[in-house]
């Protein structure tokens, strides 16, 4: 086992203070919770209520996104002449609700359930996004009108293909813009540079949701869905594809949330009880760790339209076999990343500038799983690939020192396909491309890391003392619910702390559990801590430490006890 000594260290960054004249303006406000929404922007009173109240204050009409009368316009049509309707999405857990949600919307204006049909396409067959083939044969099926949801913005040759086809398209998107925008019929990305949305960081599905709004106020009197009942949709989308937490994103995900508990979805039901959740007391930690990866399974190792027809199921019986089919899958998930990841850490050399893996034995569906680990632990921007026969597929994790979808811009030339964000992307590239793409991305990495401490970076909160960890702590920061990408739950340090007791623990004392004492003033008392992955500590702990952490609640037989989520440790300097 590797001793602490030997680990590698994190740069831990504690927050800048809030300045005196802000703490003397919001005194009234506790003071760690004014530090930590400080941290997160929020510091006009107006915006600390309507964040602490769950409200946001911003226009949310959805006809300020670009091209939305022209897609309202053209899907009326479609509506009117009675013509086939295509809801393109894409294979993971936010494309699934997004086509889910759109398709049920659609058909929420009385159209006929047969001229409103979802397409999610195969992740091994297809690729994500636009796939010309699938475009040809949709055509050839009676398809008149095509609107993507979570994928498309860069498809400018198949949206081109399609024109020639008479296939007329809507886009609706989050992805990053590329040099050039599809040529469809309306092109709706809150990201345009012409949008005067105020929210450019909704998730595909919330896209998805505005197109629904939309359409629901031109036609008031025919709409017959009630467009609170989609948000469980998107509440769902929003979290596992880790938009921001912030500003209409929360206010979306805290209704969705609402909607979730109170879903009269029968996949719910089936999908909390498969990830042995209690409904009814669905969070966005369930979304992320519970619902979440077993909706990507789906689309990882099988089809998505398994995880579509779980959401979109009308009785439990259905919706409890398509639950146990995804349970089923995301064990299989969980063995697969856990074996490629095994093998990729054999063809990486750690301190490359980024890391790359590529075998035919990698299955597209984990790529990006395995990516994400690689980038983890070593803190580079990692690049995993199936190799085909004539093509490779790739996914791209990075780190926040490096916009790996930028990069791929800069040789886009040699590829395919490719979108993604700053820290996530996946691209296909020809095997006859593959040296040179090597080459190309390897030298822009070198490039833009060459001078830069790739050590990766603890963002801290506050430094309080451990005896500030109480419940009337506790219950100001769940004011911050729901928490996530870009609202974090807040880390704190604490330096020289006693540690009381402490043990390895799980299998092989892979982790460190902790008993850690707070004396002060008002009296001794104890506080019980957890370190995952950090079991290594258990022969060499000091009795005094400093360590960042988080807040949690352990409950046990009826007991409800506050406990630290371990981060990080050091000796204590004091």
């Amino acid at each position: 086992m590797n001793s602490p000594n030997t680990l590698r260290k994190n740069i831990w960054q504690v927050a800048p203070k809030v300045p005196a004249h802000v703490q003397q303006q919001l005194g009234h406000i506790h003071r760690v919770m004014l530090q930590v929404l400080y941290n997160r922007g929020i510091i006009k009173p107006g915006d600390i209520q309507a964040f602490v109240e769950g409200h946001y204050l911003d226009s949310t009409d959805p006809f300020l996104l670009p091209d939305m009368d022209k897609a309202v316009a053209r899907i009326e049509k479609a509506i009117d002449k009675e013509e086939t309707i295509i809801v393109y999405g894409d294979f993971d857990a936010d494309g699934v609700t997004s086509t889910v949600l759109l398709t049920q919307a659609l058909r929420g204006l009385g159209v006929d359930r047969n001229l409103i049909r979802p397409y999610i396409p195969d992740r091994v067959d297809e690729g994500y996004g636009l796939n010309v083939d699938a475009l040809t044969e949709l055509k050839t099926k009676g398809a008149d009108l095509v609107i993507t949801v979570d994928c498309g913005i860069r498809s400018v040759f198949e949206v081109e293909h399609a024109n020639q086809l008479g296939l007329d398209m809507i886009v609706t998107d989050h992805h990053s813009l590329g040099p050039v925008m599809p040529a469809g019929t309306a092109v709706i990305n809150p990201k345009r540079p012409d949008s005067a949305y105020p929210e450019d960081m909704l998730a595909g599905v919330g896209i998805a949701y505005k197109l629904a709004q939309a359409l629901k106020l031109s036609r008031p009197n025919r709409a017959t869905f009630d467009e609170s009942d989609l948000l469980d949709l998107v509440a769902i989308g929003t979290v596992a594809d880790l938009a921001p937490l912030l500003k209409e994103n929360r206010k979306l995900v805290i209704d969705g949330l609402q909607s979730l508990n109170n879903s009269k979805r029968a996949g719910i039901a089936a999908i909390a009880r498969a990830a042995r959740l209690t409904p009814g007391s669905l969070t966005a930690e369930s979304i992320a760790f519970g619902i979440g990866p077993r909706i990507n399974a789906a689309g990882r190792l099988a089809h998505a339209y398994s995880a579509a027809r779980l959401l979109a199921a009308n009785n439990p019986i259905d919706a409890n076999r398509y639950a146990d089919e995804l349970d089923r899958l995301n064990r299989k998930r969980q063995q697969l990343t856990a074996e490629l990841s095994a093998l990729a850490e054999g063809m990486i050399t750690p301190d490359a500038p980024i890391l790359i893996a590529a075998d035919t034995s990698f299955v597209s569906g984990v790529v990006g799983l395995v990516a994400s680990r690689l980038a983890e632990k070593h803190y580079r921007p990692a690049i995993v690939m199936e190799q085909g026969e004539d093509e490779s597929r790739g996914s791209c994790r990075s780190i926040d020192k490096f916009h790996i979808t930028e990069a791929l811009d800069e040789v886009a030339d040699l590829l395919v396909r490719h979108g993604g964000h700053a820290q996530a992307a996946g691209f296909t590239v020809r095997n006859e491309n593959l040296p040179e793409f090597l080459s190309r991305i390897t030298d822009i990495a070198e490039r833009k890391l060459r001078d830069m401490d790739l050590v990766p970076t603890l963002t801290i909160d506050a430094e309080i003392e451990l005896d500030d960890v109480d419940w009337a702590l506790f219950e100001h920061l769940q004011q911050l619910e729901p928490t996530g990408a870009a609202n974090p739950q807040p880390i704190f340090l604490s330096r020289g702390v006693e540690v009381v007791h402490h043990r390895g623990v799980g299998q092989d004392g892979a982790h460190l559990q902790l008993t850690l004492a707070a004396d002060s003033t008002t009296g001794y008392r104890e506080i019980g801590a957890i370190a995952f992955r950090q079991g290594e500590w258990a022969s060499h702990l000091p009795q005094t430490i400093d360590l960042v952490y988080s807040i949690s609640v352990n409950e046990w037989r009826g007991n409800k006890n506050l406990q630290l989520m371990v981060q990080d440790i050091r000796p204590s300097q004091i």
